[in-house]
């Protein structure tokens, strides 16, 4: 960063191009916005070094949390993954904001990987999306939180943590998720920093004070702050809204699958330990992916997973007449889209056409 920006504060993009790899490597990871999932399935490679990632990760156990009112466990061979970014201001990410007591979840994203493992759908929420919040548990108190008419969706894990945000997911979709993975501020930026940066392009330039992103128009390569400024960016895109950054952050999640197959991971040990020590240390996951030996195992199964193989959409949703800054799903195409995961077949493209969350120009604003 130049002298020129550290003392304005602001991010801004280096410009610079990185080289075409003469060779690309097979992605094997599962989509999401969070650098979490790719690194932890190049984590497959990485037996010799179980006590080490071992220890470094934390975990939920969603199940005993929810007990057994939750939706049915198909067992297809398809998997569905509940993937958050929180907002905590907490620790390290005290830079970002005041911590005002809770966290919220920032970004959530469903990842349903086909049965045949080839292909996957990704449904991003709004957090402004407003919802029937069942009644949960809280993970501070242990105290009941009632059921809430009208609740933001991210106030979910606010209230309940990740059990509450999986039992909000499974109330709206129907769908059981087989996973839970989350990652905060601080372990987004070190995952891409080990990752060497994301390489970008955008259209048009991208100057947000909130985010302190300042991306003139071209090709840049991001490190970890500047992602993060891209993900969070909202004022300056699009409508100003949540819908416009899910906009950003999808088109980031492509760029960052693609950077991942050609930055050499999989050939290369060492850069495969970093990335792996760098995720365990940033990702909280549900039990059933608590250790090494089990997030190998899942991993195994994304191999054929690459980029052009994942759709990406955003819930279908319109703006709310009572308060304008909320949305509201819609009914009829929502369950359009959550029937199509539980069949495991592709979102049909009727199913977001009139929804708010496909329109405006943040789409076009990275490629």
């Amino acid at each position: 960063m130049s002298e020129q920006s550290r003392s304005t504060g602001r991010i801004r993009g280096t410009g610079s191009r990185r080289r075409k790899p003469s060779r690309r490597h097979r992605a094997k990871i599962v989509a999401a916005w969070t650098a979490a999932g790719v690194v932890v399935v190049g984590g497959a490679g990485l037996g010799y070094a179980y006590t080490v990632l071992d220890g470094n990760l934390s975990s939920v156990d969603i199940d005993a949390k929810l007990g057994a009112d939750r939706p049915d466990d198909v067992d297809d061979g398809s998997q569905d993954i509940l993937v958050l970014g929180s907002d905590s201001r907490s620790g390290d990410n005290g830079e970002y904001g005041a911590d005002e007591g809770g966290a919220r979840s920032d970004t959530a994203m469903v990842v349903h990987v086909d049965k045949g493992h080839k292909s996957a759908s990704v449904v991003s929420i709004p957090r402004d999306t407003l919802i029937e919040r069942p009644a949960c548990t809280s993970d501070t108190t242990g105290d009941p939180v009632p059921a809430q008419h009208r609740a933001m969706f991210n106030t979910a894990y606010e209230v309940g943590g990740p059990a509450c945000a999986v039992k909000t997911v499974e109330s709206m979709s129907g769908i059981r998720m087989d996973h839970y993975l989350e990652v905060d501020f601080t372990g987004f930026k070190e995952l891409i920093d080990e990752l060497g940066g994301v390489e970008i392009t955008t259209r048009t330039g991208i100057d947000d004070a909130k985010s302190h992103l300042d991306l003139e128009p071209g090709t840049h390569t991001l490190n970890g702050e500047q992602s993060l400024g891209l993900v969070r960016t909202r004022k300056s895109v699009g409508d100003g809204s949540d819908l416009g950054r899910i906009q950003l952050q999808q088109a980031f999640i492509k760029a960052l699958m693609e950077q991942a197959k050609s930055v050499g991971v999989f050939s290369s040990p060492k850069k495969l330990f970093g990335l792996a020590d760098a995720a365990t240390k940033a990702v909280t996951t549900d039990s059933g992916l608590s250790s090494v030996k089990k997030l190998t195992g899942f991993a195994g199964g994304l191999k054929g997973l690459n980029a052009k193989n994942v759709h990406m959409v955003t819930l279908p949703v319109e703006y709310d007449r009572v308060d304008p800054n909320r949305v509201l799903p819609q009914e009829e195409a929502g369950r359009q889209v959550w029937a199509a995961l539980r069949n495991d077949r592709p979102i049909p493209a009727s199913a977001t056409e009139k929804s708010a969350g496909d329109k405006g120009e943040a789409a076009q604003v990275v490629e």
